[in-house]
């Protein structure tokens, strides 16, 4: 064996290499479908939903990471869920939020909303963070918000490791609705 065919790779190792790099190119598409439609991993960030998330609170490294599952996130929704959502006044950012209410509830709102009670309209929902008053940008700032803004449903805890799992959304303290 020469120098030189030790240091280039013959024609049957470099065909084998473009077919092995193509067809890892050939997934990117399907794993950048899969995280915009289905599914992907989403750190939480900010102290909107302390302390069901994000109970370190005062640590920039420790931020709760979850399964955001978009397939249908904006059916079937519950009391109680919590959702991710296009923020109504920054687009750009997507907010984790609690459901509060559904279509036709009447809700107790708080300041800085300026009405006491609100009926939400068809096709919207009423967020809440689950934060101390004034700790969250929510529909007590924006009002009722559409179903069409929902981009997903948090569904799982991946992190940290001591609240691993199915996130237990329906054993969680909800305010009133009449």
């Amino acid at each position: 064996m020469s120098a030189r065919s030790f240091w280039r790779p013959g024609k049957g190792q470099s065909r084998a290499a473009v077919y092995s790099f193509l067809g890892l190119v050939s997934w990117f598409p399907v794993i950048a479908s899969f995280n915009l439609y289905v599914a992907e991993v989403t750190r939480i960030n900010g102290k909107s939903m302390y302390p069901f998330m994000n109970a370190d609170r005062d640590s920039i490294l420790r931020r709760d990471v979850c399964l955001n599952w978009k397939w249908g996130a904006n059916r079937d929704l519950e009391r109680g869920m919590v959702v991710t959502l296009r923020s109504p006044t920054q687009p750009e950012n997507i907010a984790v939020k609690r459901v509060v209410a559904l279509e036709g509830d009447v809700i107790r709102t708080k300041a800085p909303y300026p009405v006491a009670t609100v009926m939400v309209p068809a096709e919207h929902v009423w967020v809440e963070g689950d934060g101390p008053p004034g700790t969250s940008l929510d529909s007590n700032t924006y009002g009722p918000v559409s179903k069409q803004l929902i981009t997903g449903r948090i569904t799982h805890v991946l992190y940290p490791f001591n609240k691993f799992g199915p996130l237990e959304w329906r054993d969680h303290k909800r305010p009133l609705v009449y």
